[in-house]
């Protein structure tokens, strides 16, 4: 089976193709080599995938209804790991048309193209922002997320319910992954580990909002990994499902944690807390141990020393 990977050239993206390659998947990777960030670093996430013959490159974007066809009628996709979309919570104030026209648009355009080719099963890339500054936790897969407070976070339950409209009309099997604050190597650089490390190690001042007790669920990229090929052989009907660390790490902690593996102070420019930031996540996350033989194992301190090895040799 050949497996279509949307945003395949991304953080997550790039990982997980090197990932399925190991496993002996044959994987179609689609992506707009979009300007967010350089495609330098882009052709840098992808550059092992490309050394193997199972993975073949797609450049295209989600919004083009005939590239996407073409693609579909080339290859024979088995499923698909959709993982594209116009990211950030910030970057979806500024410029909400564009982040509903990738992430909406782009997944229906997704979703019709595969009905029409007849691939009905899909593994959706959703995001913990969904659920706003929900006031129960740990975040639960059955609490209300009628409240989002970004436009990318509105995008997302937007595309769960294109999903799940999908999966009643058409009999599509689909797992909606919610995704709590992932990182590790090849961590998009406006992230906020990315960019902490960065300045810390340029003795740049960073730009901390808030007062440092903005919490959030850190989820290293091998467990989120592991979450999606866990999900491979077992997507069937529609389900929602966390794929979080389940514990929690507060602004300050983060920022410390950087600086004990680096060695060195950051030097702090404080901000007042951004529109669209949720103060805390926490995901709840049984539903996918029972369903997925889900369970995070790596530490988060452990993770940040990973990032920072492969940030001081890329």
């Amino acid at each position: 089976m050949i497996i279509l990977i949307t945003g395949a050239l991304g953080f997550i993206g790039s990982n997980l193709a090197d990932k399925l390659l190991r496993e002996g998947h044959q994987i179609v990777g689609l992506d707009n080599f979009d300007p967010f960030y350089g495609t330098n670093i882009k052709k840098n996430n992808i550059s092992n995938a490309l050394k193997n013959e199972r993975f073949h490159l797609v450049e295209a974007d989600i919004r083009d209804k005939v590239k996407l066809e073409e693609c579909f009628a080339k290859y024979d996709i088995g499923m698909v790991i959709h993982l594209a979309a116009k990211a950030g919570v910030r970057p979806s104030i500024m410029n909400p048309e564009e982040t509903y026209d990738v992430n909406v648009t782009g997944t229906l355009n997704l979703l019709e193209t595969m009905r029409k080719f007849k691939v009905p099963k899909l593994i959706f890339a959703s995001s913990s922002s969904v659920y706003g500054n929900n006031k129960k936790v740990p975040f639960s897969e059955t609490d209300n997320v009628d409240f989002p407070i970004s436009p990318y976070a509105a995008s997302k339950k937007a595309c769960e319910l294109l999903c799940h409209t999908y999966h009643h009309l058409y009999d599509f099997d689909v797992f909606c992954l919610r995704f709590f604050t992932v990182f590790g190597p090849r961590q998009r650089p406006d992230l906020a580990i990315n960019k902490f490390t960065d300045n810390i190690l340029h003795q740049q001042p960073i730009e901390m909002y808030g007062d440092g007790s903005t919490a959030r669920d850190y989820t290293y990229i091998e467990d989120i990994l592991d979450g999606i090929y866990l999900s491979l052989d077992k997507v069937k009907g529609y389900e929602i499902i966390n794929l979080g660390e389940s514990k929690t790490i507060t602004l300050s902690k983060m920022i410390s944690v950087i600086e004990k593996k680096l060695n060195r102070k950051a030097i702090f420019n404080r901000m007042p807390m951004q529109a669209g930031d949720v103060n805390y996540t926490n995901a709840e996350i049984t539903k996918a141990k029972n369903i997925l033989g889900y369970n995070p194992k790596w530490k988060f301190e452990d993770g940040i020393e990973e990032f920072i090895k492969w940030k001081l040799n890329v």
